[in-house]
């Protein structure tokens, strides 16, 4: 007998080892991304500090949450088992809910925030990356999931209401729901952006609708359960696609098939996100992100090894002089505007609409929230960190050149260049020309939302690992990788966005609140995509490229979406008598609360024309009165003066919104430790799972 326990120690103490190992790799190189300052940093610090710290916290932080917190019990059956009925609900296996989730939560935050927030430096949003999505995104993302599940897939808006009490339900529920109007229509933009007037990227992001459509009847129909077959057939079909692309890009009939412009592009969105949130789940959304995901993990990983094979040094400095809110990507000082401008890849609320939307529904076991919560997030955060090395490879001019809206550096080549020439960061005409031949683009100017420079920076380092003739090749797979990327948020949003909007209708009708009905199904994806693709029109007619309007609220509207998600998440867990765990989800909700707030009140009132929203708008007032404007700026200036009224108005009622949901979980809070009666907890009782066992169903 004393073997097993020797072999028992030994496993302990290796663990322990292993662990202290990871923390000092960790501190180490983190120590070395804060202090390094005045010479280049090597990118293979980022990524060692960002791999030790993500396995430290999966294997220590969120073992703890599980099974100290949240009393995950794995032979509790979930709401996919229980309410199966082949459409919403369905018990998935969990690498199919793990692609899903991933899939879904991993959109244009984790590649465009870092991307733009860059304009900083590269250790501002790094720290940020790295620090936020362990100790705030990462357990958000697992809780609000986990309370879900044991509430038969309930949205966040309707958990509000049944644990908190009816007005901060609806006032939570209506947030939410605005929120996910504006975060669907700033992806939107940023797929727009980066597919106009590029046929090879339209032609191959085109193409991975149908595969997906393949791929769910191949599992569905055709081959249930032969995951692994119709993983091959569908990836082998994605990468076929992008040298398809390429292909068409030089046939000059096909190529003129689909070269699209912004309009045409944000017409094919809306179109696509409207179909994507009617069929059922098994046809398009879940092999889409399930597909998708395989493409993602691979570039991350590729990415990632070429870095680690070709260990580059990072151009852009630490800090920049854009700290001080002069910036031209947006306006903003350092605090708070890096804490909203990376999202996704720190803590984002659009999660917790994922994760309490489609996951719930589809997760097996509940012992798979950890790995489907915290690490997908982890991972995602991982995939922030490989964006801000990519943007910041670049040289700065570059950078700025391709990110700054020609209503900011000028219309013309020779005055962007010149412009940013004068900020301290040397670029030229023909470098951009150079650069834009090499990509197989026109054009590399005033390619705002970020996606374009990203792929750009991917391009060189996996030009620099695996041949740099081969440019035009990566830069186009870099541009599928992101829309795709970005696609699967946007389908998967507005799902979840059809879902809430059921659920509010409901009270009115209550037919109309059944998620199911097909008339409910029709009319409230149709009136979703009609409100998030009106921003999504206003920011493709804005001639600064639509990133400083729509980015800002965004990020405001995310990061207090994540307030709402955690302070529901706080209430529920004082409710159920663990007060003393609270703090897990009060520290980052105390967090995030000054930094929405602060951010919200600079947006509204500041007399900053880059900053304020009411100040643009007045600015923009008196110039179109004067008569100072050009012909084109003159013709939409009335609907970007709308515009950003609204987006004041917006920013206003979101913040009354979160302190309003803040200040009724505190109620419930006071009363729950006094003693006092409170609305009975939604959670769905007991019940044994007959799965086969964890994960296995769906095999």
């Amino acid at each position: 007998m004393k073997a097993p326990a020797g072999g028992a120690g030994g496993t302990s103490v290796s663990r322990k080892v292993a662990a202290l190992v990871l923390a000092l790799g960790g501190g180490i190189a983190l120590g070395g991304i804060a202090l390094q300052r005045h010479e280049p940093i090597n990118a293979l610090w980022i990524i060692t500090a960002a791999v030790c710290i993500y396995l430290l916290g999966y294997r220590f932080y969120a073992a703890w949450i599980a099974t100290r917190v949240l009393l995950v019990d794995p032979s509790r059956a979930t709401p996919a088992e229980r309410l199966n009925n082949g459409r919403d609900f369905l018990p998935t296996h969990r690498a199919i809910v793990f692609g899903h989730h991933f899939a879904a939560i991993a959109g244009p935050g984790p590649l465009v925030g870092p991307t733009l927030a860059a304009q900083f430096g590269y250790l501002p949003g790094t720290l940020w990356i790295l620090i936020g999505a362990v100790l705030g995104g990462c357990v958000q993302d697992m809780t609000i999931l986990f309370l879900s599940t044991r509430r038969d897939g309930r949205s966040l808006g309707q958990m509000a209401r049944d644990e908190l009490g009816p007005f901060g339900g609806f006032a939570a529920l209506i947030g939410t729901l605005l929120i996910l109007v504006v975060l669907s229509a700033v992806l939107g933009l940023v797929i727009v952006n980066a597919m106009k007037h590029s046929p090879w990227a339209t032609s191959t992001v085109a193409a991975t609708i149908p595969v997906a459509i393949l791929v769910g009847l191949y599992l569905r129909l055709w081959r249930p359960g032969r995951v692994l077959e119709g993983s091959i057939i569908g990836v082998s079909l994605v990468l076929l696609a992008v040298v398809a692309g390429g292909w068409i890009d030089h046939q000059p009939q096909l190529r003129n098939a689909f070269d699209y412009g912004a309009l045409a592009i944000a017409a094919a969105i809306v179109i696509y996100a409207w179909v994507a949130a009617i069929l059922p789940v098994w046809l398009l959304l879940a092999p889409r992100d399930y597909l998708s995901t395989f493409l993602k993990l691979g570039t991350v990983a590729l990415l990632a090894v070429a870095i680690v094979l070709t260990h580059p040094q990072l151009k852009m400095p630490a800090l920049t002089q854009f700290i001080d809110g002069s910036g031209p990507l947006f306006g903003g000082t350092l605090f708070p505007f890096v804490f909203i401008t990376i999202a996704c890849g720190a803590i984002s609320g659009f999660h917790a609409l994922v994760a309490s939307g489609t996951t719930p529904k589809l997760i097996s076991n509940e012992a798979d929230v950890r790995l489907v919560g915290y690490g997908s997030m982890a991972l995602e955060s991982f995939v922030a960190i490989m964006a801000m090395i990519a943007a910041t490879l670049l040289d700065p001019g570059v950078y700025f050149a391709i990110n700054s809206g020609a209503g900011v550096v000028g219309a013309t080549p020779e005055m962007a260049t010149h412009t940013i020439s004068g900020w301290g960061f040397p670029v030229s005409v023909q470098q951009m020309q150079s650069l834009a031949q090499a990509m197989g683009e026109h054009t590399l100017f005033a390619r705002t939302g970020g996606a374009p420079s990203l792929a750009v920076g991917m391009a060189s380092i996996f030009g620099s690992s695996f041949g740099r003739g081969l440019a035009a090749l990566w830069y186009h797979f870099a541009i599928m990788f992101e829309v795709v990327f970005i696609l699967t948020t946007l389908d998967a949003g507005t799902r979840v966005g059809r879902f809430m909007l059921q659920d509010l209708l409901g009270q009115l009708w209550a037919p109309l609140g059944r998620t199911s009905w097909y008339p409910s199904v029709l009319f409230a994806s149709t009136l979703l995509v009609a409100a998030w693709g009106y921003f999504l029109y206003v920011g493709v007619i804005d001639p600064n490229g639509g990133v400083n309007i729509l980015w800002p609220l965004f990020g405001i509207a995310n990061q207090m979406l994540a307030a709402i998600a955690l302070s529901v998440a706080t209430g529920i867990l004082i409710k159920s008598g663990r007060a003393r765990y609270a703090l897990v989800t009060l520290a980052p909700l105390a967090w995030l609360a000054l930094v929405t707030t602060s951010a919200a009140w600079q947006k509204i009132v500041s007399a900053d024309v880059h900053v304020g929203f009411l100040a643009a708008a007045a600015d923009l007032a008196a110039k179109l009165a004067a008569g100072s404007l050009s012909p084109e700026r003159a013709a939409v200036a009335p609907q970007l003066i709308f515009n950003q009224r609204l987006d004041a108005a917006l920013t206003a009622l979101f913040t009354a919104i979160l302190w309003f949901v803040i200040l009724d979980m505190a109620r419930v809070c006071v009363r729950r430790l006094r003693g006092l009666p409170l609305r009975s907890s939604s959670e769905a009782p007991y019940r044994q799972s007959q799965l086969p066992g964890p994960a296995l169903a769906g095999q």
